[in-house]
């Protein structure tokens, strides 16, 4: 799951980060507005945590302009204004959810976990995602394919996980690089290919049903054979 922070206290943005990423979440951080509509518009997020007062346009236009323009990504906005007209004026605006500094990092993720599982393609409202006889716990970080676990690096679990929540969907090389990786990484151009396989050979080999498939040109998608 990808991740926008915008946030003008820097140190409180590195901190957000590092505590999504240790959660195996993909981040990027902005403290600007006007910066983090571009990343918006560029970026196809899960969910953008964002705060109200920012140089350059203040979160409300951010999430004003985003939802003008048909952007539905689920938006948390961080205050330190905890007025029942601040709250209820941010939720019209279209906001998601409303969290008020300072703040516990467990609720901040709990209140993620909400917004991330309202918004997914498949519904669910619970931790699990499966393929058939594959499940995957996004909370404990547990995989089973049967009654085997599964040990996952946390990018391969990163991987599978866009691949599961967009189940019979084809993803592009790209698509799961965007998702997947920050705009700090620099990496090779196979390198998704390369984790494909890594995946593969932990969730397919020794199975007789493939789940996951190469489509020629186009990319990768996880589905149950017939």
């Amino acid at each position: 799951m990808r991740i926008l922070v915008v946030e003008d206290e820097r140190n409180l943005l590195n901190v957000i980060r590092k505590r999504l990423e240790k959660e195996h979440y993909s981040t990027d951080g902005v403290d600007d507005g006007v910066e983090a509509l571009e990343y918006i518009r560029q970026t196809d997020y899960d969910a953008v945590i964002l705060d109200i007062m920012l140089p350059g346009m203040p979160g409300t236009e951010v999430l004003k302009t985003m939802r003008r323009e048909g952007k539905r990504t689920p938006v948390l906005f961080l205050t330190a204004r905890d007025a029942i007209e601040d709250r209820v004026r941010g939720l019209d605006l279209g906001a998601d959810d409303y969290l008020v500094k300072p703040f516990g990092f467990e609720e901040l993720l709990a209140r993620i976990r909400v917004m991330i599982r309202r918004n997914s393609q498949s519904g669910e409202l619970d931790n699990i995602l499966h393929a058939g006889n594959l499940t995957m716990n996004i909370r404990t970080y547990q995989v089973y394919r049967g009654d085997v676990a599964i040990e996952l690096s946390a990018r391969e679990f990163q991987i599978l996980e866009y691949l599961l929540r967009n189940k019979g969907c084809v993803l592009t090389r790209e698509a799961i690089e965007a998702h997947v990786w920050n705009y700090d990484y620099i990496g090779g151009s196979n390198m998704i290919d390369v984790y494909i396989r890594y995946l593969r050979r932990k969730i397919d080999e020794g199975h007789e049903g493939k789940l996951i498939h190469t489509v020629r040109g186009q990319g990768y998608v996880l589905r149950e054979e017939v």
